[in-house]
């Protein structure tokens, strides 16, 4: 399997993922799922981490097998613009305590996940 191929199918099953996700976590709102953006972009970093650290100290993964997990599974499953867009909305529907808390934790928890990870398993 190429590289192309390998992003191009991790990218496919991290969409559907978090599109599921998506689905299982209930909204609040109408139009947009900040709960379950943030669980995807924190869950994503987490696999990330894990994947870097193993692949770096631990074993080593083939070419296409990192870019399948890292470029395109947590590429397709985590996503900023959708974050983006979602905290926007906050923003113009008057929610500005939830939009700042969404920006706080998603911006905080995932840097922080990382160094978490780093400090646990390095």
């Amino acid at each position: 399997m190429n590289t192309i191929l390998a992003v191009f199918i991790g990218g496919g099953l991290g969409s559907l993922s978090r599109f599921g996700l998506s689905k299982f976590i209930t909204s609040d709102f109408h139009v947009i799922n900040p709960k379950a953006t943030l669980l995807a972009n924190l869950l994503s970093t987490i696999v990330l981490g894990v994947i870097l650290f193993f692949t770096t100290e631990r074993f080593s993964l083939s070419t296409n097998m990192q870019a399948l997990i890292v470029i395109g599974f947590c590429g397709g499953f985590s996503t900023f613009s959708t974050f983006s867009y979602e905290t926007f909305e906050l923003i113009r529907m008057g929610n500005y305590a939830f939009a700042a808390i969404n920006l706080f934790i998603s911006i905080l928890a995932g840097v922080g996940v990382l160094f978490l990870l780093a400090r646990t398993m390095g």
